[in-house]
């Protein structure tokens, strides 16, 4: 089917979602099918406003720098298609602009618009293949054994957590906890991810906090005095999603911004709720860190695999398509843990959208404060090797397209 293809990211960016976007555009390029290769700037809004970006006209140099450019060189967003003049005006501008090729990098939220948008098509007898290319930090998408994005932010992290663990340790007279949020809504794969930077029993993390096991505060009291006793400190490591026995998250954001659009609620403010309960109960000193959003965007220490893994997702969903193929996200499936190999697959867009994939409680230790060597078999292999950024003046360079708007 001779057309174009539009491809748009979405929602958080990560370290790796450019290396996706780079598999998708460079393998357009390669297909005789594909005539335009087109992006759509700032996510579905760009379709919506008719914000779309020639990416032919781009510089081929840029396009690879997108491998080792963190965040999303296309522009993302966090806008809900609710309404059906949405999907409507979708479709049209796709009629207008001739796009029989819509690949969308992103998470639920992201294959939920993919896939009504190819309903949409379906019903209305118009050429269209819709392959989603899964992305999040979370890895909480349903229906495949990791998420691009998720690698990356684990390394980063946990990496912190050990220079965090060093510096506590060389004052814990003074600063004895630490304590440092990790994202993660209702999965607490990137806080366990932390898990990977304990090697010996004094090295941090010493307790980790996650969504699936609820918040038992005389438990984690004991705890924390255990490792005080012990080992004179303890580095606590707490996902913003920890929540209470009720179910209900232990710190939230309340007033005018307390919501997103998608109607989830915003978080924050869990590690300084742990702080609190460390000073005014246990009676010792404690400091709390919240990397927030630089965690998810830390390129120069970015998971090779993860790349690799993210740009093998972009490039496969484009063949795909090419193929034939629709209403399908591109899944990564492990093949094997030792020698880790890593191959793709498929899932049904409806599926994914309505899924969520939860750190499993059986990984996590009796006590519930630690991981067991199952997550480490899990998650070692997607931090193996270092992204190596441009570098300028002794900083990373990062791309930014000069941004050739069509105008019909």
């Amino acid at each position: 089917m001779k057309g174009n293809c539009i491809v748009a990211q979405s929602g958080g960016p990560t370290a790796v979602i450019n290396a996706s976007a780079c598999g998708v555009i460079q393998e357009a390029m390669r297909q005789e099918q594909i005539e335009g290769v087109y992006a759509a700037y700032n996510g579905i809004l760009g379709v919506l406003n008719e914000e779309i970006l020639d990416m032919r006209k781009e510089n081929p140099v840029d396009i690879e720098g997108l491998k080792v450019s963190p965040s999303s060189a296309l522009g993302s967003c966090r806008y809900k298609v609710k309404k059906q003049e949405d999907f409507n005006k979708i479709l049209d501008v796709f009629k207008k602009y001739r796009i029989h090729y819509f690949f969308y990098i992103g998470g639920n939220d992201s294959m939920d618009t993919a896939d009504r948008v190819n309903k949409m098509a379906e019903k209305e007898g118009y050429e269209l293949k819709v392959v989603g290319v899964p992305k999040t930090i979370d890895n909480d998408l349903a229906c495949t054994d990791h998420c691009p994005g998720y690698g990356s932010v684990i390394k980063y992290l946990a990496t912190m957590t050990m220079e965090a663990g060093r510096d506590t340790e060389a004052l814990y007279t003074s600063d004895t906890v630490n304590v440092i949020e990790a994202m993660g809504r209702n999965a607490g794969w990137i806080a366990a991810g932390t898990a990977l930077a304990k090697r010996d029993e004094p090295d941090a993390p010493h307790i980790i906090l996650v969504p699936e096991v609820p918040f038992d505060r005389e438990k984690f009291k004991a705890r924390v005095d255990y490792f005080l006793s012990k080992i004179g400190r303890a580095v606590i490591v707490v996902s913003e999603g920890t929540k209470n026995p009720d179910g209900s998250y232990i710190a939230e954001q309340k007033g005018d911004f307390a919501r997103d659009s998608f109607g989830h609620t915003q978080l924050g403010g869990a590690a300084n709720f742990i702080k609190e309960i460390v000073e005014r109960e246990i009676r010792v000193k404690a400091r709390f860190a919240i990397p927030s959003t630089i965690q998810r965007n830390g390129i120069h220490f970015a998971s090779l695999t993860d790349s690799k893994e993210a740009y093998m997702a972009g490039q496969k969903a484009v063949q795909l398509a090419a193929q034939g193929v629709s209403g399908k996200m591109v899944t990564l499936e492990r093949v094997s843990d030792e020698p880790y190999t890593c191959e793709t697959g498929l899932a049904d867009l409806a599926e994914v959208a309505v899924g969520e994939k939860y750190l499993p409680e059986e990984w996590v230790t009796e006590d519930g404060f630690f991981l067991k060597y199952e997550f480490f078999t899990y998650a070692r292999p997607l931090i193996q090797g270092e992204v190596k950024p441009l570098i300028e003046n002794g900083l990373p360079r990062f791309i930014r397209f000069k941004k050739h708007f069509i105008r019909l």
